[in-house]
C-alpha cells in the first residue's frame, strides 16, 4: 500500500460534481504533481485529504483511514498543508503566524522554527512584521513555513507559484527539494504551471473537469500530443 492512497473519491457541491472517481497514490519520500486548469478540482482534492470536504471513497494515509478523522487529527498524523488561499492572519506578526502552525507539534517548535528561518531568511528578518505588509512571494514563503512547522511527513502545496515572479518560483522549488532531500518528506503539489510541476515531480496526474485524464512520469507526458497542444501550444 502507498504512503497516501486516494481511492475513487467523489465530492459534490450541491448537485455539481467537483471530483468524479479520482484516485491518486503517493509513495514515501516521493514528489507527485497534480496539474490541470483552474476549476479542475485540484484544490478540492487537497481539501478532501486534509478533511475539509464531505467526500465519498477512501483516503488512506500510512495505513489509517483519514475519512474517520478531523482535520486536526490528520495534521497530527503528519500531513502539512499550504493552501492556495494561504489563510494567514494579516494582523499577526510573521513569527506568530508560524507558531500557529506548530500547535500540533509543540515539542519540535524551536527546532522547526530554526529550520524555517534557514529555509527562508527573509522570514527571520521580518519576524515581527505584520503579514499583511508582505509581498505575494513572501506570503507564499510564510504559508509554506507555517505548514512545515507542523512537522509533516507529507507536505501538500496548492498552486505555490501562482502570481509569483520566476526568481521566487526558483526559490520555492529549491526549498521543496531541500525538504525532500534533508527530511525525506513526501510532497503532493498542485500546479497550473505545468513546467514547474514537470520539473519537480516524479509522477504527474492530469486532472480536468474533476477526473484524472492522464497520468505518468514527466518524460512520458511531455511527449503526449494532448499535453503539448493544450499546455504548451505546440
Amino acid at each position: 500500500m502507498a504512503f497516501l492512497e486516494v481511492k475513487d473519491i467523489q465530492v459534490f457541491y450541491g448537485k455539481a460534481c467537483s471530483l468524479n472517481h479520482v484516485s491518486v497514490r503517493v509513495e514515501k519520500g516521493a514528489v507527485v504533481g497534480i496539474i490541470g486548469p483552474n476549476g479542475a478540482g485540484k484544490s478540492t482534492l487537497l481539501d478532501s485529504i486534509i478533511g475539509l470536504t464531505d467526500c465519498r471513497g477512501e483516503i488512506i494515509f500510512d495505513g489509517i483511514d483519514l475519512r474517520e478523522l478531523t482535520s486536526t487529527e490528520i495534521v497530527r498524523l503528519g500531513i502539512g498543508y499550504a493552501p492556495e488561499r494561504r489563510n494567514l492572519f494579516p494582523f499577526m506578526a510573521v513569527k506568530e503566524n508560524l507558531l500557529v502552525g506548530a500547535y500540533c507539534a509543540r515539542k519540535e517548535m524551536e527546532t522547526n522554527l530554526k529550520m524555517v528561518y534557514e529555509m527562508f531568511p527573509i522570514l527571520e528578518k521580518r519576524q515581527n512584521q505584520e503579514s499583511r505588509t508582505m509581498s505575494g512571494g513572501e506570503l507564499q514563503m510564510l504559508s509554506l513555513g507555517r505548514a512545515v512547522m507542523s512537522n509533516p511527513k507529507l507536505l501538500m502545496v496548492d498552486e505555490p507559484t501562482l502570481g509569483l515572479a520566476p526568481l521566487v518560483c526558483l526559490e520555492i522549488s529549491r526549498v521543496l527539494m531541500g525538504l525532500r532531500a534533508r527530511n525525506g518528506i513526501a510532497i503532493l503539489i498542485t500546479e497550473q504551471n505545468v513546467n514547474f510541476a514537470l520539473r519537480l515531480s516524479e509522477e504527474i496526474y492530469l486532472l480536468e473537469t474533476g477526473r484524472v485524464k492522464m497520468k505518468g512520469v514527466p518524460e512520458e507526458l511531455k511527449k503526449e500530443t494532448y499535453i503539448k497542444e493544450t499546455y504548451f501550444g505546440v
